[in-house]
């Protein structure tokens, strides 16, 4: 059971890590909204979407692209919108219900059938122990979005002193908006 944790933990953190948009998502988020709340929200929905790999890992690797794509572009233009709506005298709330909601349903909304799910699924069907897998991929997922959110945290302090409220969040509409346009971008690309 060991030896299944730490092999899927492994695989799931290393197919998520490399170039995942996501990570750009939560650490923007951070920079924006309390910890506490974004742990919650992406908790949640890492659960539901690791879930969702290992029982039905078959059906997710034969989603549509372009539904997948769409979906993931739409979800970070939401999340530009939501960002651009807050005004610079608000302040991160550590228990903003909103923040919550945002960091889930960013998770929920993209990146279905991406590699940590189909990571999961693969090694849910190989170790026959799905609930270990679960467990395992659900840690990988959250160690990714504690190292993003450290990082957005992080660039948020240093850039405090150095640019206005309003500049940190033209600038983290742009990057979600540039995100979302390169997702949507895809589906007609393919």
């Amino acid at each position: 059971m060991i030896v299944v944790f730490f092999a899927t933990y492994v695989a799931v953190l290393g197919a998520e890590v490399v170039g995942d948009k996501l990570l750009y998502t939560i650490g923007v988020l951070a920079g924006r909204y309390s910890r506490l709340s974004i742990v919650a929200g992406t908790t949640a929905a890492f659960m539901f979407k690791m879930g969702a790999a290992v029982a039905v890992g078959a059906a997710i690797t034969r989603l549509p692209r372009s539904v997948v794509l769409a979906t993931t572009g739409a979800s970070f233009l939401w999340i530009a919108w939501n960002v651009w709506r807050q005004h610079e005298s608000e302040t991160a709330d550590p228990e903003t219900r909103s923040a919550l909601l945002l960091s889930f349903s960013a998770v929920v909304l993209s990146e279905w059938g991406d590699l940590g799910q189909l990571t999961a699924a693969a090694m849910a069907a190989r170790f026959v122990q799905p609930v270990v897998v679960w467990i395992a991929a659900v840690a990988a997922m959250m160690t990714k979005s504690v190292l993003a959110m450290t990082v957005g945290a992080r660039l948020r302090q240093w850039a405090r002193g150095r640019m206005s409220d309003a500049t940190l969040r033209y600038a983290s509409v742009g990057l979600l908006l540039v995100l979302g346009t390169l997702s949507v971008a895809e589906v007609f690309s393919k």
